[in-house]
């Protein structure tokens, strides 16, 4: 009995540092997506595009070996507890990967076309902030801080906040003509997808407090839609 809960605590270690990992991937590819969006790069939107494939893999890993140490050992009390989280949490990381491509591909719509100052300056800082709650989030997870985890939702407003902004500036400056009109509608929905971003990482901070207290997580509120990749 010794001998299989240490393989399994050993196999739950494993899994951890994959989430992590996975984690570290998606953090990368915000700076990719950004740095492809302002660059107006198109080689650079292909290697976020490809970017996406190794943390679907990896999601895709994790998510077959939680289900089989769910079957394989019935896990009770907090090692249940963490692995129903890292099926959710590994969720919330791989659906933010996805609003990155989604960046990257408007990106694209928008080239050749450059993004002005004021609007490049609130993007980089919806990066930042994006930036910030993820790592924030996965150093909640990897300590198993809820205090960490309780800390994103504060920080939740200072997106919502840049996110209006980026949209009252893309009105401001719109013409009506219909070029203009579809950048703006491209430029506004990139900052949705920075808003989603965020609210992955608070989705994610949630968890950690389920891992730790086994309190439910908040349900979301009403009309809100899982994020899907827009073609």
């Amino acid at each position: 009995m010794a001998e299989t809960r240490k393989a399994f605590h050993e196999s739950l270690h494993e899994l951890t540092s994959d989430v992590i990992r996975l984690g570290a991937l998606v953090v990368e590819s915000v700076q990719l997506a950004t740095a492809a969006l302002l660059d107006a790069d198109l080689a650079e939107v292909e290697q976020v595009i490809v970017q996406d494939r190794p943390i679907d893999a990896l999601t895709h890993s994790i998510e077959q070996s939680t289900y089989l140490l769910l079957a394989r050992q019935a896990p009770m009390a907090t090692d249940l507890r963490v692995l129903v989280a890292i099926l959710r949490v590994i969720h919330e990381l791989e659906r933010t990967g996805d609003l990155m491509v989604n960046v990257a591909k408007a990106s694209r719509r928008l080239y050749p076309h450059g993004i002005g100052p004021k609007l490049r300056g609130l993007i980089d800082r919806m990066r930042e902030q994006a930036t910030i709650q993820l790592r924030l989030a996965m150093d909640a997870f990897a300590e198993l801080d809820p205090v960490k985890a309780a800390a994103l939702e504060d920080m939740d407003d200072v997106m919502d906040d840049l996110q209006k902004d980026l949209f009252r500036t893309v009105l401001g400056a719109t013409t009506i003509d219909e070029v203009a009109i579809q950048r703006a509608v491209q430029i506004a929905l990139v900052g949705r997808f920075y808003e989603r971003t965020a609210d992955h990482a608070v989705n994610i901070g949630e968890r950690v407090k389920f891992m730790v207290t086994g309190d439910f997580p908040t349900p979301a509120p009403v009309g809100a839609r899982p994020t899907t990749p827009d073609g």
